[in-house]
């Protein structure tokens, strides 16, 4: 697998500074001046990736970072999280950026000399460790951006927190975690910011900057549903009630929900079964099936109607047919919503950073727990492209063979910096 070398990230360095005069000449320099550790940062992370709720060491290396800029420093939120507060001279707004900490139980596949060897357990099994999902780059560009504001200090109208998160990827079985558990731990509950700002690096052209307005990632719930019939012989199925052929027909009736039930014009969905269980013999036609799926969509009350479908649907087919159905639908993430007002207003401050390679980002179909925040206070979620020029060595989120390609952090630290800056100063 290529890597860029120093040389090399001088150059791209020196190439995305010339290309982006999205910051004054004082605060790019500091930005110049701090790659060298934000590259050093990354790849630290990435060689010791940690899973959701166990970033005992990334928070270390985080905290330590953040109170030598002289910060407010709060440990331990959501079992790992680490919080920052930046001060600025001068009175003004509040805003919050946040990056997430948490790792996947993947192992790497990348040849990379700073390349994941790390081990652990997970559900009872022996796993690799990789950051699949590029968080990697997320802290090291926050971290990056407070060395930047944290040496102006004096100079910002207003208050900056800084928000490591945990168990973005979800939390152990059996525990709390993310941005929700942040929230309920009361993170915004002694300064609430006046915006939320989160970025996530994707496998799109290296240096890309893509943003939207409304709803740009889905909202991820899933659903069990378990159909009761009456066992009976398979050479007889009329002497019992055979909920095979009856999840079968659930199966094809969700499928109406999104292409038959719903405004195709107001926003995507998808209504996904994953796995039917049932039975043990060919003969026999069993007692009960099982099935689970997830729901996905970008609209708050399509959501809403989605869940009361899928209840509808399957129970009333079950009954048409003797049997019963019992629906168990579970919230995930809600729609990661960037609030049109702030989007148009800082888009303006994106463009200014990627210049041509700004673009609008499509709709995407998975989820983030930045949500949460942007429930809470308005918030924007953009994404970063981290691809390589070379085709052959891209790959999507989670794969063992993702790869960032290391021209994005400049980018990515220049606009979140210009991001909060903006925002603070009114522009």
């Amino acid at each position: 697998m290529k890597q860029l070398s120093a040389v090399l990230f001088l150059f791209a360095s020196a190439v995305v500074s010339a290309q982006t005069p999205a910051l004054p000449a004082n605060v790019q320099g500091r930005v110049d001046a701090v790659m060298p550790q934000v590259v050093d940062w990354r790849r630290d992370f990435h060689q010791h990736p940690e899973l959701g709720n166990r970033e005992f060491r990334t928070a270390g290396v985080i905290a330590s970072h953040l109170e030598s800029l002289g910060m407010e420093v709060t440990t331990g939120v959501a079992h790992t999280g680490v919080v920052g507060i930046l001060h600025g001279g001068r009175p003004g707004p509040v805003v919050a950026l946040r990056a997430d900490m948490d790792a996947l139980p993947v192992e790497e596949q990348v040849d990379l000399p700073f390349a994941s060897q790390v081990r652990t357990e997970y559900n009872g099994q022996d796993v690799g460790v990789m950051h699949a999902c590029g968080h990697d780059n997320h802290m090291a560009i926050l971290m990056g951006t407070a060395s930047v504001l944290a040496g102006m200090r004096d100079e910002l109208p207003g208050t900056v927190m800084f928000i490591f998160q945990p168990a973005e990827e979800g939390a152990p079985e059996g525990e709390e975690g993310g941005a929700e558990l942040m929230l309920k731990e009361g993170l915004f509950d002694e300064l609430r910011p006046d915006a939320v700002f989160g970025l996530h690096v994707w496998p799109i052209p290296a240096g890309q900057i893509a943003v939207r307005e409304g709803g740009t990632m889905a909202s991820s719930d899933s659903f069990r549903i378990r159909v009761q019939g009456q066992q009976t012989h398979g050479a007889a199925p009329w002497a019992g009630i055979d909920p095979i052929v009856i999840a079968s027909q659930i199966v094809l009736g969700l499928q109406t929900i999104p292409s038959r039930q719903l405004d195709a014009t107001l926003t995507p969905s998808i209504v996904t079964v994953g796995a039917i269980n049932g039975g043990l013999r060919s003969n026999i036609i069993p007692d009960s099936v099982e099935m689970i799926g997830t729901l996905r969509t970008f609209d708050a009350e399509t959501r809403r109607q989605i869940h009361q479908r899928v209840e509808r649907t399957a129970k009333q087919i079950a009954e048409s047919a003797g049997a019963s159905a019992e629906v168990d639908i579970s919230l995930g993430y809600p729609v990661t919503n960037n609030d049109p007002a702030l989007t148009r207003r800082m888009s303006s401050t994106l463009q200014r950073v990627a210049g041509e390679r700004f673009t609008e980002a499509s709709l995407i179909t998975g989820a983030e727990d930045f949500s949460y925040y942007a429930n809470e206070v308005p918030g924007m979620f953009f994404f970063l492209g981290i691809a390589a020029d070379d085709p052959a060595m891209v790959y999507p989120n989670h794969s063992p063979f993702f790869y960032a390609d290391e021209r994005a952090l400049p980018v990515g630290v220049s606009a979140m910096t210009a991001l909060a800056l903006d925002f603070l100063n009114g522009n």
